[in-house]
C-alpha cells in the first residue's frame, strides 16, 4: 500500500525542511509544498488542500502555537492534523501546543521512523496502484 499525501511543512530553517521533505519522501508519495514562516504559511493554506501540516514553534513573524490557534478556530481547518516538531522540549510547551490543537508533537532531534509513524497513524489514506 502506498500513501499519496499533500503536506505543509513550516520551518523557518531550510536545513529542516529539507530532512522533513526527505523522509517524507522516502516513505510515502507526497506533494510538499515548504514555508518559512508562520506567515508564509497562513497565506499558503487558504489556497490549497492539505493533509497534515507540520510546524515549527519558534519562527520570526508568526510562531507554531499561533498558526495552530489560527487552524483550529476556522472551520474549513478544525480537523487538519497538525505535528509540531521543535527545539522546545519543556513539558509546559508540550502541552500547550497539544492544549492549542495539535496532533502530535515531535522533539528535534528526532529519529526518522518518529516522524513516519506519525504520519502514518495520522494519514489519510489513499491508495495508488
Amino acid at each position: 500500500m502506498v500513501k499519496h499525501l499533500a503536506i505543509l511543512v513550516v520551518d523557518d530553517s531550510r536545513a529542516m525542511r529539507g530532512m522533513i521533505s526527505g523522509i517524507i519522501h522516502g516513505r510515502f508519495l507526497a506533494d510538499i509544498t515548504e514555508c518559512s514562516s508562520g506567515l508564509e504559511a497562513l497565506k499558503v493554506i487558504p489556497n490549497q488542500r492539505f493533509d497534515i501540516v507540520i510546524t515549527d514553534i519558534n519562527m520570526p513573524d508568526i510562531n507554531g502555537f499561533e498558526l495552530i490557534q489560527f487552524l483550529r478556530s476556522n472551520d474549513r481547518f478544525a480537523d487538519l492534523p497538525l505535528v509540531v516538531i521543535t527545539t522546545e522540549s519543556a513539558p509546559e510547551k508540550r502541552q500547550r501546543a497539544l492544549s492549542a490543537g495539535a496532533d502530535a508533537y515531535l522533539t528535534k532531534p528526532f529519529r526518522p521512523e518518529q516522524l513516519i509513524e506519525i504520519l502514518e497513524r495520522l494519514s489519510p489514506v489513499t491508495e495508488e496502484t
